[in-house]
């Protein structure tokens, strides 16, 4: 075979492909393709230099990685805000037309794992999970063994395309049965098999996972186009998969006629769908629009009602909580919701179940929307056979057997060693909003408890390589990765430490505010210190007085080992007690300016009224605004606020 001819075949076999995966026409047997492929193998392993970056051999890599880059988006990827009914979607279509005509573009809303795909000079450069919006893991291996994702594509300029990532519902089931014949843990639904498939380190395991991509939309663009309907043909047009339902409405009955239609189709469409996407066609208008904190204002998604389903109470069960908690929890016989198995769901207290009148072995009423936890919202007594009981109300802790604080609703194991309060008290130690250490998450805390590796919060810091050497899923980088950063984890926020304490009616909110008063010296302060902060309450001081007594020793000894970092705010600051609303587009992150603000002793709301102070206020502000000047708030801008801030630390 000549270079020419090995091109020629590359071309042949992607246009086969193409017909297979994208339109769903097949133009060639299975023995064609694989008698092609071949050949195609052989030039390559005799011309290893001259591999075109478009041949199909390329899709699946050999390379095992030992953890995920992590990598920035170029344009943000926002989250959508929801509506759930006609009126909702009238309130919306009034807020974005401003009494023009519109057209709208509607797109199935399709339960999967968002991606986003770079493409410069045609080629697929790299493939990044949704992340937090601004960075997320680089996938780029896994996702070109993924067929209905393009290698190349006929547009040269460098562009974001970004879609979802979906499991077919056969062939979720097929992928859950293999894993039960292996002895393997089940997916819970598509939607977590998609994500899962797509975060394998590797990428041999993502290529048998048929996982599909199906575009929605643009983030990087240099396209010059004005209707977003189009821009997204001309994009499948690429080689990307179509999208089924893709229409332009022109009315709120026309998108209403079609979100009705979409929902008869949901159980036998055999893709998982939740709703349906409503976007302003206009791009220029887009654009003008723009976007609140957190998602865009000419885009919403038109959520799917909740589904109901009767379900079986089995038992209930209690669970134990890190602040010592007993929660009763249903476990019912097995129903599957949306594609989703549901097996367990939680009853919140005793006293709901004496609300609801429920009992084991009762039939009851389960709903969940969307990404909303299953709850049971009532029984079924006209159902009872007899054989119902009543779930009695516990006196000793399930995991301790201790006796157990019992407070109207609340009832509480009082034991701080007790095995459940411990391992929760780890897991949230190290979560995002306290230590926040990279690498050690919930899944490993769970290991190295069970294996004695850890069994109070101090052993975290005293780990060795040894105690992690050969533990499944444990290779050298993997091991001084975690104990490099468990090293850093030294010198975080004060705010951070008192969070990841988990004192009962103590949040991220109440931390900082702790820390910029007291310092490091918080836990030596009275009921009386407490209760006159500013958002604190009789019970939050009571919660905070009792924790630091019986604790005073313990959070003495980790402030050692931690020496976490305090910017205590003085009682003369210019922004001492000053209240800040932040609105509107900014150069970073709306977290960056609130730490700053609340370092200095400033309080950060999330709405306008006579009690804010300024206004901070970036591009494509909306209502916020308007009542910011209608109050006579005064408004700064970003630059604005750098200068206060500057003058304020001098």
């Amino acid at each position: 075979m000549s270079y020419d001819s090995y091109l020629e075949a590359i071309k042949t076999l992607n246009l086969w492909a193409k017909h297979y995966y994208i339109l769903d026409d097949p133009i060639a047997s299975d023995e064609e393709y694989d008698a092609l492929y071949h050949q195609i193998k052989e030039f390559e392993a005799n011309n290893p230099t001259q591999i075109s970056k478009d041949s199909p051999t390329q899709r699946v890599g050999d390379r095992i990685l030992e953890s995920f880059n992590k990598s920035e988006h170029i344009e943000r990827m926002w989250s959508l805000d929801d509506i759930f009914n006609t009126q909702e979607l009238q309130d919306w279509i009034n807020r974005v037309s401003k009494d023009e005509n519109l057209n709208f573009t509607i797109d199935p809303k399709f339960d999967g794992a968002s991606l986003n795909l770079l493409y410069e000079n045609g080629i697929l450069q790299k493939a990044t999970t949704r992340g937090d919006g601004f960075i997320g893991e680089e996938v780029t291996q896994n996702a070109k063994t993924i067929p209905s994702i393009p290698l190349s594509i006929p547009y040269t300029d460098k562009i974001e395309i970004r879609g979802e990532c979906v499991i077919a519902k056969d062939d979720f089931e097929a992928i859950n049965q293999e894993r039960l014949e292996n002895g393997e843990a089940l997916f819970a639904n598509p939607r977590n098999a998609a994500a899962g498939s797509l975060r394998q380190l590797d990428s041999k395991i993502t290529s048998k996972r048929k996982l599909q991509f199906i575009p929605w939309g643009v983030g990087f663009c240099q396209i010059n186009e004005e209707s977003f309907f189009a821009l997204m043909e001309k994009i499948r047009s690429f080689g990307f998969i179509a999208s089924p339902f893709s229409k332009l409405c022109s009315n709120l009955q026309a998108i209403e006629d079609s979100y009705q239609n979409l929902i008869s189709k949901r159980d036998s469409y055999p893709i998982t769908l939740d709703g349906m996407v409503i976007r302003v066609d206009n791009i220029p208008l887009q654009k003008s629009l723009g976007f609140t904190i957190k998602a865009p204002r000419f885009a919403c998604a038109y959520k799917f009602p909740a589904i109901e389903k009767k379900a079986k109470i089995l038992d209930i069960v209690l669970q134990v909580g890190r602040t010592g908690v007993i929660t009763p929890v249903a476990i019912l016989e097995p129903v599957m919701i949306e594609g989703a198995k549901v097996s367990r769901a939680t009853l919140h207290n005793f006293d709901e179940i004496k609300k609801k009148d429920i009992l084991i072995n009762d039939s009851v009423i389960l709903i969940r929307s969307g990404d909303v936890i299953p709850k049971i919202i009532k029984s079924l007594p006209t159902l009872r056979d007899g054989t119902q009981k009543q779930c009695k109300m516990p006196t000793h802790c399930p995991i301790c057997n201790s006796e157990l604080l019992i407070e109207e609703k609340l009832i509480k194991c009082q034991n701080l060693n007790c095995k459940a309060r411990v391992k929760n008290s780890l897991i949230h130690f190290i979560s995002k909003k306290a230590l926040n250490i990279d690498g050690l998450g919930k899944r490993i805390i769970d290991l190295l408890f069970e294996l004695g590796k850890i069994t109070k919060i101090e052993d975290i810091f005293s780990l060795q390589y040894e105690d992690l050497e050969g533990l499944e899923g444990f290779k050298d980088k993997k091991i001084h990765n975690l104990l490099n950063a468990i090293k850093q984890a030294k010198g975080i926020d004060l705010w951070r430490f008192i969070n990841a304490l988990g004192i009962e009616h103590i949040g991220e909110g109440a931390s900082k505010k702790l820390a910029n008063t007291f310092g490091n010296d918080f836990y030596h302060k009275s009921f009386e210190d407490f209760v006159v902060l500013d958002g604190f309450g009789e019970e939050m001081a009571n919660s905070l007085v009792e924790f630091c007594h019986v604790n005073q020793e313990r959070i003495n000894h980790l402030l050692a080992i931690l020496q976490p970092k305090c910017n205590q705010s003085t009682t003369n600051a210019n922004l001492s007690n000053q209240t800040f609303v932040i609105t509107g587009t900014l150069s970073q992150k709306r977290e960056v300016y609130q730490e700053i603000l609340e370092s200095l002793g400033a309080k950060v709301s999330s709405s306008v009224s006579k009690k804010t102070n300024f206004l901070l206020c970036g591009e494509e502000a909306g209502s916020k605004l308007t009542k910011a000047q209608e109050l006579g708030v005064k408004v700064i801008s970003e630059e604005d606020f750098w200068n206060l801030i500057q003058e304020t630390k001098k």
